[in-house]
Formats: C-alpha cells, structure tokens, sequence
C-alpha cells in the first residue's frame, strides 16, 4: 500500500533539517570578509577588492574589461549605455525574463521590444528576432535563463546581418557554456547578477559588466559613477568633479565584492554539483508520465540557477489544464517538503508598467519619442504556456547532493502515484 500523502496527514517524504540554505558560506569566505575589516585603513579596502574582482572576473571570462557594480540591473544598465543605445532606440529582449532585463533598456530612455521564447530551452527564440526588428531596432538581449545558455550563433548572426549591438544577460547563468565558451563571452557586452541567490553570489546585491571593446568600456565607466572620470584611491589628487554626462552611482561595496572573490574560487566545482543533482532528477523525473524534465540542447552546457519541471496533462489523459495539474501537485509536493514554487506570474510585456504605458512618467519613454510599440500578451503564447505549466524545484545548489535529490524523486512519485486523492484535495495556495 502506497504510503499516505503528507496532503492528507501523511508523513512527509523530505526528513526536517535536511535542506542546506545558499549561499554556502566557507570558512575561506568569513576570512575573506575579517580581512576587509581588519584592515587599518578600511577605506583602502574599496580600491583593493575592487581591482581583485575586475583582474580575477575577467580572468575566468577571457575578456578585456570588467567593472563590478551594486546590482545586475545596473550591470545591464551599463550594457545599454556602453554600447551606445540612445533614447527612443528599440531593443530586443525575450518576453520571459526578470523584468529588470527591461527595465536596464527603459532606465536610458530605449523602448524594450518583446520576443516570444523557445519552447525547449526557454530563452528567446531566433526565428522571432527578425519580424521585431524596425529601423529603430539597435540592440538584441538574449537571456541565458535559468543558467541555460541561449541559441547564440543564429542571434549573433542576425546581429551581424541587421548592424545590431548584442547584450548578454548572464544573471542566472555564471560559468554556462555554449559550444565549448562562457556564456557572457559572446556579444558587445554582458551584464551578469552576483544577488545572494545567483550561482555566483556576494550574499546580499551586486552586478558584473564585461566587455572586450574599449569604447564601450569607457562608456559604460563613465555611467558607473556619476560621470565622472574617476581612479579609484587617486579621487582627492585627480578627481575634476566634472561631470561628462549623466551618470548613477552604481559602484559596488567592498565586503560584497571580498565575498564574491571569495566564492569565485569555487564556481565551477558548485557549477559541477548544481549538474550532477539535476542531471540526477532528470534521469528519475523523466520516468514519470505527465512530467516534464529540462532539456539540453547540443553543445548546451547549463548550470541550472533554477531546477524547472513541467507538467502535461494530456500525457496522463486528464481533462483539466496545465495550471491546474501544476498547482494541485505543487501543493502536494510542498506538504512532503519538497521546495517548489513559482517565478514570473507574467511574461514581462503583461506587467503594468507595459500595459499601461506607465515607465518612468507621463508615459515616457514611449511619448517621448513617438513610439508606436505595442504589448499585447498574445503575442508571445509561449511565455504564458511556460508560466501555467511549469514550476520551480528549488534548493538543488550545494551543499545539498544525491542524498536530498533522492528524497526530491521519493516525493515526486509519491504524489504522482496518487494523482488522484491529490486531484482530489483543495488547493490552498
């Protein structure tokens, strides 16, 4: 007899105390924040670990230029401005993302222009690129969602062909690999997020910015703080408090950027847990009718941020929709402890700021460059499709391993062998 659903009263599949939190904090990564504060002149501090971070960041990304930043949206921010996006320019991004991805294009008075997403990998798909594009398109900003890379080599040559600059949004994804290189490593630039959840994190906010190209660089520098020229630890000799154009202050702190030199160290050999966990509960998810499991496309090398499954009930003869199937056992799996969720309730485009035209005033930036851009949300059936069927199977970081995923694949079967008594019960969430 099938033991009974925690749904129902039943004991709970995952044992208490077992789920370790991330970031994984390490002995080397306390040391790494005493040494900031032991400092006698902590101020110092700043310009140390600052230049750490840019030589080690760029080191690991085979790339010329670096500047950390205090968040990922700042870091795409820097993108848009360092490749030379002016106001009322039109930038491509995918309808499903993090809605800063375009809120980086609105902050410099650009118009985000949404593309629908690929049915398999879940970023933007390159055969919808080409019909968005007007005179006004200058930009396209694949998304390397969920730590899955995005089809680069048809998006980059729709680049080339159209005279487009290409934006990498590398948030979710440190240390992916596309055919062999880094995501982030493609395009004109690339912003990336070191947020306490990210698979490189600072433990609290933060943001990367690469580049090979140097004007662009220089560009994207000058809106890291105010616009100024600045070296850092040389502001009282040679600071102009002049002004070149209009800049935020986006620099990072100290103790963040320590603690991301810190876990840098270990990126690549989290990565490689984060792959074995998930390649485990693909291997066992894939067994079970009405589940479906991430898939990896050739030449994809993922790092999975977030563990997605997808739920069909076509495939297990059910007449109710996918939204349905997914909220009923997402209940059941969160009552046997399984840490489940949702991301976007939205595709971006569906958000108010969009809908209603709302951005950053008076309907700017759309009025205020005689935009014609429209968001409709049927214009991007994938992203909704993905938003009602899929959920999100979290805590698949180190220094959890095989031990809890086997418990993840106990519940999972636990719940989808009763199918029905979990149908059955109310949905409470």
């Amino acid at each position: 007899m099938a033991a009974k659903l925690a749904i129902h009263g039943g004991k709970r599949t995952i044992p208490d105390g077992l789920i370790q939190p991330w970031p994984q904090v390490t002995q080397s990564d306390k040391d790494a924040i005493a040494e900031v504060i032991a400092s006698e002149r902590i101020t110092e501090q700043q310009r140390i670990q600052s230049e750490g971070l840019v030589k080690e960041w760029a080191e690991y990304m085979g790339v010329q230029y670096c500047i950390p930043v205090n968040s990922g949206t700042a870091a795409l921010h820097l993108c848009v401005a360092g490749v030379g996006i002016e106001p009322g320019d039109e930038v491509i991004i995918p309808a499903f993302t993090f809605w800063a991805t375009a809120a980086a294009v609105l902050h410099h008075n650009a118009i985000p222009v949404f593309v629908d997403i690929d049915p398999v990998t879940y970023c933007i798909d390159p055969n919808e690129i080409e019909a968005k594009i007007t005179e006004r398109t200058r930009a396209v900003l694949p998304v390397h969602i969920h730590g899955m890379p995005a089809d680069m080599d048809p998006i980059l040559a729709i680049a080339k062909k159209h005279n487009l600059k290409a934006i990498e949004d590398v948030a979710q994804a440190h240390g992916a690999r596309y055919k062999g290189k880094l995501c982030g490593a493609f395009g004109d630039a690339a912003g990336y997020s070191t947020q306490a959840s990210k698979t490189l994190s600072s433990g609290c906010q933060g943001g990367l910015f690469t580049t090979d190209d140097e004007e662009t660089y220089k560009r994207a520098a000058l809106l890291q703080y105010f616009g100024e020229i600045v070296v850092p630890g040389r502001e009282r000799e040679e600071q102009e408090y002049n002004a070149y154009g209009l800049g935020w202050m986006y620099r990072g702190d100290m103790f963040s950027q320590a603690f991301i030199r810190s876990q840098l160290k270990r990126l690549d050999a989290n990565n490689a847990l984060r792959i074995e966990n998930c390649n485990y509960l693909t291997k066992h998810l894939s067994e079970l009718d009405g589940i479906e499991t991430p898939f990896t496309p050739d030449g994809c090398k993922p790092v999975y941020y977030n563990y997605v499954v997808g739920f069909n009930p076509d495939a297990l003869g059910l007449d109710i929709s996918a939204r349905t199937l997914r909220k009923k056992v997402q209940e059941a799996l969160r009552a046997e402890g399984v840490p489940t969720g949702q991301w976007q309730r939205l595709p971006v485009p569906s958000q108010e700021i969009f809908q209603n035209r709302i951005g950053y005033g008076t309907g700017c930036p759309w009025r205020c460059n005689n935009s014609t851009v429209e968001y409709k949300t049927e214009d991007y059936p994938r992203a909704v499709e993905f938003i009602d069927s899929h959920c999100y199977v979290f805590d698949i970081n180190p220094p959890n391993d095989l031990e809890l995923m086997s418990y993840y694949v106990e519940a999972f079967h636990k719940v989808m062998d009763q199918l029905d008594a979990v149908l059955d019960a109310p949905v409470v969430s």
